[in-house]
């Protein structure tokens, strides 16, 4: 467990990387963006685009779709560094048909050597019903399996819901 790594847990469009980048940008440390989203089509370009507004300057963007460790381990206190997000990060690796428990591993690694202060956001996927689809049900046991990794690596886990942040382990 770091105190360093703060991890925001939350539905989509829960305010969950609102949340986390005002945690980055109050810290008044050097601000580093970790972007895990690949963009394959308008939608996700607009949506992209939207999260680079609502961030506003004063980052260093990274866009790192399957090694973020990569990067991590290059950052240094007293960067703050905001992963967003392991959900489209874990997304990549299955679509690629990647052995996810390899790329988790590295990932998990990553965090740890890594010297700068950490936010993980992440989506919740198991409040919802069983998925009808077997991807859908791979991807969902996978995400939850990996949240609960990341929660146990953080000193602090928030969940976000409707904009709101509820601290579950930790402090802030």
């Amino acid at each position: 467990m770091s105190s360093r790594v703060t991890f925001i847990l939350g539905g989509a469009a829960s305010g969950k990387s609102a949340f986390a980048e005002s945690l980055c940008v109050n810290s008044g440390k050097d601000r580093v963006y970790l972007a895990t989203s690949q963009v394959f089509d308008d939608e996700m370009r607009v949506k992209v685009d939207k999260h680079v507004v609502q961030r506003g300057a004063g980052w260093t963007t990274y866009e790192e779709f399957f090694n973020p460790a990569a990067i991590l381990s290059k950052l240094t206190y007293p960067q703050i560094c905001l992963l967003d997000c392991a959900t489209m990060w874990l997304t990549n690796h299955l679509m690629a048909e990647n052995c996810l428990q390899t790329a988790q591993n590295e990932l998990l690694q990553g965090i740890t050597s890594c010297d700068s202060d950490l936010v993980i956001v992440s989506n919740e996927t198991g409040l919802g019903i069983v998925p009808e689809n077997a991807l859908a049900r791979r991807f969902r046991e996978a995400q939850g399996r990996l949240n609960i990794e990341l929660a146990k690596q953080a000193g602090c886990v928030v969940q976000v819901t409707a904009g709101i942040p509820l601290v579950l382990k930790g402090e802030l």
